[in-house]
């Protein structure tokens, strides 16, 4: 029998959603970095895939904060809002150049990029 105080509903609700993006981004940051940039200069490749493992990696932290989210602090507002930026990232593609087809897949990216970090941070903040 385990001596640890069970987590409280919101510390799972913030491990939730961190398991969420750790799952999204190592996913998404393998493929891209597997498949990079098709059609383009070495340059755009490059980039891409730099920013693929970028990516990556950050699901990889995540991951280890959803495992450790009880001695997690302010880590879990910046990884909120690094999610937020990477979804105004998205929206500012979309004004430039246009809504990618298939327009659904795209918009089943964007929307959880725009709600859970709201979710995320609030859940962490309602811990105490």
């Amino acid at each position: 029998m385990s001596s640890e105080v069970p987590l409280s509903a919101s510390q799972v609700v913030v491990q939730i959603c961190l398991f969420l993006v750790a799952a999204i981004a190592i996913f998404g940051g393998s493929l891209q970095m597997y498949l990079g940039q098709p059609e383009t200069s070495p340059r755009n490749d490059n980039v891409h895939r730099f920013m693929a493992e970028v990516y990556l990696s950050t699901g990889l932290i995540c991951l280890w904060a959803a495992f450790t989210i009880r001695q997690q602090g302010d880590l879990v507002y910046l990884l909120a809002l690094g999610v937020l930026l990477a979804g105004c990232g998205r929206l500012l593609s979309i004004r430039k150049v246009g809504l990618p087809k298939p327009a659904a897949v795209w918009l089943g990216y964007l929307i959880p990029e725009l709600l859970i970090p709201f979710v995320m941070a609030g859940a962490h903040y309602a811990r105490y």
